[in-house]
């Protein structure tokens, strides 16, 4: 039923939701020192978003059935809307230490990741099903660059 098109359109609005949340957050994080974190985690979810669009150009291919297309395009963005997962609920000012933030932007990239698992369930289109894994790999890779700064801040 999903496309590598579908797939990718997700993709990149979970990626959008994500810097918009960040961006809304440099606004009521209680720790000024952490703005500039906030503003690079923003602008990594831009980079991934342009990441998804060149993979979505590169796949693009023919409509087979516009109205189906249509359909599968409209029920993912009901069910996605401008969710930001874990951010949604997160309390900035909260926050006081990066490592708080970090941990939070690894709950968030580990909801995405549940997510995208989620919708893999549902897809039989083999290419689909590689788009999907291509995107868990880098979400997964997100985790673990994102702990690897915890480790370091740890280590310091």
């Amino acid at each position: 039923m999903y496309s590598c098109d579908d797939i990718f359109d997700l993709a990149i609005q979970i990626e959008k939701n994500g810097e918009r949340t960040l961006r809304k957050a440099q606004e009521k994080i209680s720790n000024p020192k952490l703005i500039p974190l906030l503003k690079w985690l923003a602008d990594e979810e831009v980079e991934h978003a342009q990441w998804l669009l060149q993979l979505k150009s590169a796949k693009q291919k023919p409509i087979e059935n516009p109205e189906l297309e249509a359909f599968g395009k409209s029920l993912l963005r009901d069910i996605l809307g401008d969710q930001s997962f874990s951010l949604a609920d997160a309390d900035f000012t909260k926050i006081k230490k990066a490592h708080q933030l970090l941990s939070l932007m690894i709950e968030f990239e580990n909801d995405i990741i549940l997510f995208y698992e989620m919708i893999r369930s549902v897809i039989s289109d083999k290419e689909a099903l590689e788009c999907v894994d291509k995107i868990i790999a880098a979400e997964n890779r997100h985790v673990k660059e994102l702990q690897a700064f915890i480790d370091m801040e740890v280590q310091s």
